[in-house]
């Protein structure tokens, strides 16, 4: 089952190629492109991520005194909790995820081998999502084997690994996990299909429940992917996260909805914030990923204010 954390700005980042009127060769690109990544790389992590911020936001962020929801979590990116290097890992998060509220919230974990080999693919089953652990995104999902070949995800495997996250908005957390690939079982509703993702924006570190945003990705993997905002009655808000457009209407509202926010709180209570990834299939409830650092600090918010507002949310 999918896990990306939904960040389009990385996608930006790895296949943008310079705007030239004079069209370069495909050769001069690469070079360029090259030369500009090499230049990414020795700029300090505060410049960094303040020129990313202006590029995705508009604005420079206030790195000193961080008001708005994309400041802090900028913030929490250049000095994290050590906590999160474990709790951010795919394959770790596992087992905390398990004492927190059992194996059966797990997704079954089919291999997490050191090294794909021939031998590792042809055990697969016909169906299962291979991940990456070590980043965003990293997700392949393989509805039939017969569509596929070893030296397709091979290639695959091999340029995730290759890719060393921090690098891509300087989340320091990432810069320590050690990447692995990992299979898992493809997760699907009765109906045979992927279902939909949900995002529980989980703030803390008061008296009483945390307040609780839901955030549901829709057909992830067809052709019209929509995120929709709700708060915990199930209310459509007129909130927009992210480059996903809104559904023309709201989704029903889940039979286990109460499950599913009961879950997120145990999952939470050890956090002031944390985006607790969950999927709901026929009454189920499956964990995806626990994320500190959502859309690393240039996540954009529409309107504007809600930044402001889940800014003042974030202690």
């Amino acid at each position: 089952m999918p896990t990306s954390k939904s960040a389009p700005f990385e996608q930006e980042i790895a296949t943008s190629t310079p705007e030239d009127p004079c069209r370069p060769t495909q050769q001069s690109v690469s070079v360029v492109r090259r030369l500009k990544e090499a230049a990414k790389c020795m700029l300090p992590d505060s410049v960094f991520v303040s020129l990313l911020h202006h590029k995705c936001i508009g604005r420079y962020p206030n790195l000193l005194r961080p008001a708005t929801f994309n400041e802090k979590i900028l913030q929490r990116s250049l000095s994290p909790d050590p906590r999160y290097i474990s709790l951010t890992d795919k394959l770790s998060v596992r087992e905390y995820v398990a004492a927190k509220i059992g194996e059966r919230h797990l997704i079954p974990l089919i291999s997490a081998p050191d090294v794909l080999t021939r031998e590792v693919f042809d055990a697969l089953p016909d169906s299962f999502v291979m991940k990456a652990n070590h980043g965003s995104s990293f997700v392949e999902v393989v509805r039939n084997k017969s569509e596929t070949s070893f030296e397709t995800l091979q290639l695959l495997a091999a340029q995730w690994l290759s890719t060393d996250f921090y690098y891509i908005a300087r989340e320091k957390h990432y810069r320590t996990i050690k990447p692995r690939i990992f299979f898992e079982q493809l997760l699907l509703d009765q109906s045979g299909q992927i279902p939909a993702d949900y995002k529980l924006h989980c703030f803390g570190g008061r008296p009483g429940r945390p307040i609780i945003y839901i955030l549901v990705i829709s057909n992830r993997f067809g052709s019209a992917t929509h995120g929709d905002v709700y708060d915990v009655d199930w209310n459509h808000l007129d909130v927009a996260i992210g480059h996903y457009k809104r559904s023309a209407a709201p989704a029903p509202r889940p039979n286990n909805l109460e499950s599913v926010l009961d879950t997120a709180v145990t999952l939470c209570e050890d956090f002031d914030y944390v985006r607790v990834d969950l999927y709901a299939p026929d009454n189920q409830v499956f964990f995806g990923e626990l994320t500190f650092t959502p859309g690393a600090g240039v996540l954009p918010f529409t309107p504007d204010s809600i930044d402001y507002e889940w800014g003042k949310l974030l202690s």
